[in-house]
């Protein structure tokens, strides 16, 4: 089966050997969560970040393949099927967005959880858009030294434009960067119901549907140098990984992404495997949702 808009997932060639190969399904039949890459980084050069996330999900589904077992102990994997890579145009932002929501539409019509990997963050908007014409307005969690609540289009648009489309209500964001935002966006937000959250780890989930979105720039750029922005005071894997598990868990969270991965800057791969780690984070967390 094909979605609209996709053509099949570039996972490296001696993918039938790796730890991941048992997790895969090559039809949606019987699994429950839904795999989609965006190879597109146009928002992010509009707002003149380092190229490279259109990379992203192929470098992320090569660190997938070399982490990781297909046996864990103490819990089972969730059953994946990858919808593959969306046919983006490069250069229209409006039309890859069109394209990246009609797939998730298809991909949530299959009955799946749908993950994303990107990408520039902008994608997150119409990523959300779909998911929310069955859970409108969601709330939002993002992980991120930036707002991303710009007016201009770009991959720094996509959480004004979730608000002002109505398919969220509230934000809260994680890991911003006070140096890396404006008097202009902090406003906007907080005005718009925006909650800046502190560093450490909590449980407070609010009991509605809700949206998660983790941008690999909120890690420290000593561990996480293949970003689209460098964080030179982000945070530590441990800290991320306790709320993305966290949320695998929560029932009311609906959707999860990672984005802007870039690996052009990632020379050793350190970044990928990070993101890799978070992305199996998340599925065992949401495989503890069916035990």
């Amino acid at each position: 089966m094909q979605l609209p808009h996709t053509t099949p997932a570039d996972w490296p060639d001696d993918l039938a050997g790796s730890k991941l190969a048992s997790l895969l399904r090559t039809s949606p039949r019987g699994c429950k969560v839904g795999l989609l890459g965006i190879p597109d980084d146009t928002g992010v050069k509009l707002n003149n970040g380092r190229p490279g996330a259109a990379e992203g999900p192929a470098a992320l589904r090569a660190a997938l393949c070399r982490y990781g077992v297909a046996q864990p102990h103490g819990w089972e994997w969730p059953a994946i099927w990858d919808a593959g890579n969306v046919d983006v145009v490069p250069g229209d932002l409006h039309e890859t967005h069109q394209r990246v929501t009609e797939a998730s539409r298809a991909l949530i019509d299959q009955g799946m959880f749908p993950i994303m990997i990107g990408g520039g963050h902008d994608l997150t908007f119409p990523f959300v858009r779909a998911v929310a014409e069955a859970h409108k307005p969601m709330h939002g969690i993002y992980f991120d030294a930036h707002l991303d609540v710009r007016d201009e289009a770009g991959s720094g648009m996509p959480f004004r434009s979730l608000i002002q489309s109505g398919a969220a209500d509230s934000l809260r964001v994680h890991g911003l960067d006070p140096y890396a935002n404006s008097t202009e966006h902090v406003k906007w937000f907080s005005d718009h119901g925006g909650q800046v959250a502190g560093c450490s780890y909590d449980d407070d989930w609010l009991d509605k549907p809700t949206f998660v979105s983790l941008d690999m720039d909120v890690f420290d750029a000593a561990h996480a140098p293949g970003v689209s922005a460098l964080n030179p005071c982000g945070w530590a894997p441990e800290l991320a990984e306790r709320w993305v598990l966290e949320a695998g868990r929560q029932s009311q969270v609906r959707c999860f992404d990672i984005m802007e991965l870039s690996p052009p800057n990632d020379h050793d791969g350190r970044s990928a495997r990070l993101a890799a780690r978070m992305l199996l984070a998340f599925l065992r967390g949401y495989s503890e949702r069916h035990q």
